[in-house]
């Protein structure tokens, strides 16, 4: 089965062809998997966040990125937020902006 995968807005898109070269490499390999697999690949390359918010975990040479995304209707992943981390910790304010693109998504489809 195929997935599709999505875009929250054009904006979303812009920031990770931004990203350094190696870890979109990286990135497209693990959206590949996704597209063939769904987003439940498991860690190290991917991780539930809680409230139906995942992240797809990429890590190379130019640093460590962070693509979070959630599953919309069948078969379709929307990706929401990403940024490349400079700490350990997840910024709050990175994952509340996913958290709430995720509502804004969630309140669309329930409409």
């Amino acid at each position: 089965m195929s997935w599709t995968i999505t875009f929250y807005n054009e904006r979303v898109r812009a920031a990770l062809l931004k990203w350094p070269e190696t870890l979109k490499a990286k990135l497209a390999r693990i959206l590949e998997l996704i597209k063939e697999q769904g987003g439940n690949i498991g860690m190290p390359l991917t991780r539930a966040m809680g409230d139906g918010l995942f992240e797809i975990r990429v890590k190379g040479k130019d640093g460590i990125g962070r693509v979070f995304f959630a599953y919309i209707r069948q078969q379709e992943i929307v990706i929401l937020h990403s940024f490349i981390k400079k700490q350990q910790e997840t910024p709050q304010k990175e994952l509340q902006t996913a958290k709430q693109r995720l509502s804004e998504i969630k309140s669309v489809e329930n409409t």
